[in-house]
């Protein structure tokens, strides 16, 4: 390494002074260069100079500090984010264009002001798309907004979408399809074509920030700084980690099985499992609310029918993702088939030339209808083509990861994991049909056998930074699986505040998961409440939205008092349900309008006291 040549100290140089200023930051620094150099030309600030009898005005040292920056070339990186991967990589693609130089500032759409856009020169957005093509609630307000008639024209903005999902949702990446065109209506130039992330996104993101990064033109100041913005408009910026770990998901931990235990009764139509993993020597850390990602292998009985059903030779060896093995081995345990996508039916309707099957991808509503419940071997089924073991490959996707809520707390359990699992069997056309993860966990697996996993934060679903906030958790049935968490690590906290449990299940008495969990935590005060709806044991359904319903002056005096509301599972009905009936409550306690209470949800969810883990 190079020895930099320093001259000597001037007399009265305080030379450990100087050495412990000059291992300051560089903002800092030049904050301190300002200054001095202020000094050098106008002496001390608080000896007042005079030109021609008025007293001199000094540059302060933070306007230097903005003169050394007036350069230096912006981009504005936005980001909404349901679970925290968006925001994940949007600090990746912004450490990269900072160090080219760039000046970035990083904003969540959650907080971005809507004036500010018109100001904007440069713009990168990066979405998730949530279920059927819904943005994440963080951008809901934002993505209304640019939707509606008050939308700006924008023909001074270049701009470039990076979109998040999964392709085994019909609606794949469908708010960075519509955030990428919306642009474009209200002016703006397409600075780079928008790449829409399947789940397994690393790669491809980083490929396509390199070919940004080419797209933009070469900064021409020549300061440079590592200093993250800290506000876009006023607006704190929430801080970005880019946190890195021994194992993650390209490198799983092979955690071996502590215990596995069936948590419904004899007879119950529900089939639940408790499994405990060990994470010993990982050094993997999670907190309540985060995901642990599993790598199943596919069940074996598909695998055989669909080699049978493509009049296939399972042990030819093919070269799949730069591997060889035998074909059998990848259809087992490197490639998706318990599911059909968008994609693997418009790859095959295109090999096919099947008038059908295209005809299907033109009506959004009748290609859902088709897909649930079909694996790839009933679409090989229905509409048969000869095919090779190279071809069959072409089609499929490499098999993504499952993501289960965590259903412990790491103080309470010191490296293990555990997880609730519902086991997910059903026929179609006549045939038994298993979920790949699920089964796997349940029926391939034992305890002393090891499954590939990782931890998946959630930034937000997590618990109320203060011990002292009250929080209102809805979980029916597997949904319960991250209260479980929170409660455990409320208890080892010793949290003041109040924990309150809506849960359902079809049967009190085969469907109660956890009970004596539940009853020991109420007896000892770590759980304040628990309210229970069993559907099936009365001739009316009862379900969790009642319960709520029932509790209602409760409920909305703990919300006013500051509590965070928390709602686990099912998307498409018990989700939209709990959130009607919370809009009730609010209608009803308030003794305003349905106008009002629609806005007072709006409120929760803007200041993330309202927050949802659906699927």
């Amino acid at each position: 390494m190079a020895t930099l040549l320093q001259p000597p100290l001037p007399t009265g140089i305080d030379a450990d002074l100087l050495e412990k200023l000059a291992a300051q930051s560089s903002l800092q620094q030049i904050w301190l260069s300002g200054y001095l150099y202020g000094v050098a030309l106008h002496g001390h600030p608080t000896q007042q100079g005079t030109s021609n009898g008025r007293a001199e005005v000094l540059p302060s040292p933070a306007a230097v500090v903005q003169q050394a920056f007036i350069d230096k070339p912006k981009v504005t990186l936005m980001y909404g984010s349901q679970t925290g991967n968006s925001k994940k990589v949007a600090g990746q693609i912004a450490a990269r264009l900072r160090e080219q130089s760039w000046d970035v500032a990083v904003a969540d759409l959650n907080d971005y002001p809507t004036k500010q856009l018109k100001e904007e020169k440069i713009l990168v957005l990066v979405i998730s798309t949530q279920g059927e093509g819904e943005p994440p609630v963080a951008a809901e307000e934002f993505y209304k907004w640019l939707m509606g008639p008050r939308a700006p024209k924008l023909e001074a903005l270049q701009f470039a979408v990076c979109g998040l999902g999964d392709s085994s949702y019909v609606q794949f990446c469908q708010t960075g399809k519509d955030f990428d065109h919306r642009f474009e209506a209200l002016g703006a130039k397409r600075l780079l074509d928008r790449i829409d992330c399947d789940v397994d996104y690393e790669t491809v993101v980083s490929d396509w920030t390199e070919k940004l990064l080419a797209k933009l033109p070469t900064p021409q100041s020549s300061v440079t700084t590592t200093v993250q913005t800290a506000a876009v408009n006023g607006v704190q910026e929430r801080p970005l980690s880019i946190k890195t770990t021994p194992y993650d998901r390209k490198h799983p931990f092979h955690a071996p099985i502590l215990e596995k235990i069936q948590l419904n009764g004899r007879g119950s139509s529900k089939e639940t499992w408790h499994v405990e993993l060990s994470l010993e020597g990982s050094g993997l850390a999670y907190a309540p609310g985060d995901s642990l990602g599993i790598y199943p292998q596919n069940p074996p009985a598909l695998v055989r029918e669909l080699l049978y059903t493509a009049m296939l030779n399972g042990n030819k060896t093919v070269l799949f993702d730069q591997k060889e093995n035998t074909l059998r081995h990848f259809l087992l345990r490197e490639v998706e088939i318990t599911v059909l996508t968008r994609d693997v039916i418009e790859k095959y309707a295109n090999w096919t030339n099947n008038n059908k099957l295209k005809s299907l991808l033109e009506d959004p509503v009748a290609l859902k209808k088709f897909i649930w419940g079909r694996n790839v071997a009933d679409l090989l089924r229905e509409f048969p083509a000869a095919l090779s073991e190279a071809t069959l490959l072409s089609f499929l996707r490499k098999i993504p990861p499952r993501l289960y809520s965590i259903a412990s707390s790491l103080q309470a359990h010191p490296e293990e994991v555990h997880l609730t699992v519902a086991a997910v069997r059903y026929e179609y056309g006549g045939k038994p049909h298993l979920g790949a993860a699920s089964t796997f966990l349940a029926d391939r697996v034992t305890v002393g056998e090891s499954v590939p996993v990782f931890v998946e934060e959630n930034e937000y679903f997590k618990l109320p930074a203060s011990d002292d906030t009250d929080i209102i958790m809805v979980g029916p049935g597997t949904g319960m699986a991250p209260f479980r968490a929170f409660v455990e690590e409320r208890n080892e906290r010793g949290a003041a505040g109040k924990n309150w449990l809506f849960f359902g299940n079809p049967h009190f008495e085969t469907d109660f998961l956890y009970q004596t969990e539940w009853l020991q935590h109420l007896k000892r005060g770590s759980l304040d409440r628990l309210d229970v709806a069993f559907s099936r044991d009365q001739p009316e359904k009862l379900y969790v939205q009642h319960r709520l319903l029932e509790r209602s002056k409760l409920l909305f005096e703990r919300l006013e008092n500051g509590a965070s509301f928390y709602v686990c599972g099912d998307k498409e009905r018990m989700a939209a349900d709990v959130q009607h009936a919370v809009i009730q409550v609010i209608t009803k306690e308030s003794g305003k309008d349905i106008d009002y209470a629609t806005e007072y949800l709006k409120g929760l969810k803007k200041q993330r006291r309202y927050l949802e883990d659906v699927y």
